[in-house]
C-alpha cells in the first residue's frame, strides 16, 4: 500500500460505481458550520466561507457536508462560497446528507431535507445524498414502506439526487441498512482508525458489495491529532465519548513511535486512512483556510514503512473499541 499525494495518479479515483470522482481527502463540513461543544471553538461564518473557498482553489475536488450540520450552516456557508467563486466547478463533488428535524425521520422529512440542502447549497442537482445517522432511530420505522429509506431510493429513482449513501456509526444497527442493497456508498466513521477496527465486517461486506466506500472522523474527534508527545497534551475523549485508560495508553505510545520517526500522530492518522485502498476518499473536518494546505502537506509527507508495524502492534484490544463487542 502507498499514499496518494496530490498530483499523483491515485490522487483522484472513481467513487464505486457511482460514476463520481473523488479525490482522496475529501473536506468534511463538520465543523465548518461551527459546533463548538464538538470542537472546541467557534468558527465564523467569514471563516467558514473562507475555507470552503481554499478548498474549491485545491487540489481537493470533494466536500461533504450535511442537512444538520450546525442547523443547516454548514451548508450555507458551502453554498456562498460556490457563488463566490462564480459557480461550482465542474470537477467537485459536493455530498450531502438528509437529516431528520426533531424525532421527525419520515419520507416526507427526507424529501423536505434534501429540498433545504439543494436550497443552501445552490445546486439543482445532488450528486450524492446520505441517510444520516439512521441508528438513532427504529430500523423497523426507517425501512418501512414509504419510509425515509423508501423516500431516498424514489428521489434517486426520479434524478433528484444522483446516488444514495449511508453514513452512520455503531455498525451493527448500520449494517442492517447495509443488508437492504440499495444503497451505493457507505461513509464510516471513528470506526476503522489507528484505535479503532469496529468497521471490520461491515467494510468486508460493502467491499463484496462493490460499494463506494468513504472513512471519515480518522482523528477520532481530534485524540489522534493532538500536538505534542505528552499523555496530557492530547483530548481525553475517543468518538465524542470518554476514552477508557487502554485507548490514552495507546495514543501516548503511538506519539513517541512517530517522534521517534520525525513525525507526529495527525499525519500518521490520516495515512492509516489514506494507504488502504478499500477507501475511495477519507473525510477530514476542516475549519480554517490553513488546515487544507496542512492536510496537503499531511498527505505527502516521506513515513518509513516501519512506522506502520510499531503503530499496528499498540492497536488496543476490541474491548475498548466503539462498538466491541461484535454482534458475529
Amino acid at each position: 500500500m502507498t499514499t496518494p499525494a496530490p498530483g499523483s495518479p491515485s490522487w483522484t479515483r472513481p467513487l464505486g460505481a457511482t460514476g463520481l470522482t473523488v479525490t482522496a481527502v475529501t473536506v468534511g463540513g463538520s465543523p465548518l458550520g461551527s459546533m463548538p461543544r464538538l470542537y472546541g471553538r467557534d468558527v465564523s461564518t467569514d471563516e467558514g466561507i473562507a475555507t470552503a473557498r481554499a478548498a474549491l482553489d485545491s487540489p481537493i475536488r470533494s466536500l461533504d457536508t450535511s442537512n444538520g450540520y450546525s442547523d443547516g450552516e454548514s451548508e450555507r456557508r458551502i453554498g456562498a462560497a460556490i457563488a463566490q467563486g462564480g459557480g461550482l466547478p465542474g470537477d467537485v463533488v459536493v455530498m450531502t446528507k438528509v437529516d431528520p428535524r426533531d424525532r421527525d425521520y419520515s419520507g416526507d422529512r427526507v424529501r423536505a431535507s434534501v429540498d433545504e440542502s439543494r436550497e443552501r447549497l445552490g445546486l439543482d442537482h445532488l450528486p450524492l445524498v446520505h441517510l444520516h445517522d439512521p441508528e438513532n432511530f427504529a430500523f423497523e420505522e426507517l425501512s418501512a414502506p414509504g419510509g425515509a429509506v423508501d423516500a431516498l431510493v424514489a428521489l434517486k429513482e426520479s434524478g433528484v439526487v444522483g446516488s444514495i449513501g449511508l453514513a452512520g456509526g455503531r455498525v451493527q444497527e448500520i449494517a442492517k441498512y447495509l443488508a437492504l442493497g440499495v444503497f451505493d456508498v457507505l461513509l464510516v466513521h471513528n470506526r476503522w482508525t489507528l484505535l479503532d477496527r469496529s468497521a471490520r465486517d461491515l467494510l468486508d461486506e460493502a467491499v463484496d458489495r462493490g460499494m463506494g466506500i468513504l472513512n471519515a472522523a480518522v482523528y477520532g474527534g481530534g485524540i489522534l491529532a493532538a500536538p505534542g508527545s505528552a499523555p496530557d497534551s492530547a483530548p481525553r475523549t475517543y468518538g465524542y465519548r470518554q476514552a477508557p485508560p487502554e485507548i490514552l495508553d495507546a495514543v501516548a505510545a503511538m506519539q513517541a513511535v512517530c517522534a521517534e520517526h520525525g513525525t507526529d500522530l495527525r499525519t500518521a492518522a490520516l495515512q492509516f486512512s489514506l494507504r488502504d485502498d478499500r477507501f475511495a476518499s477519507t473525510v477530514v473536518g476542516m475549519s480554517r483556510p490553513s488546515r487544507i494546505q496542512d492536510t496537503l502537506d499531511a498527505a505527502s509527507a516521506p513515513l518509513p514503512d516501519g512506522i506502520w508495524v510499531e503503530l499496528e502492534s499498540l492497536l488496543p484490544p476490541e474491548r475498548v473499541w466503539l462498538d466491541a463487542p461484535f454482534d458475529r
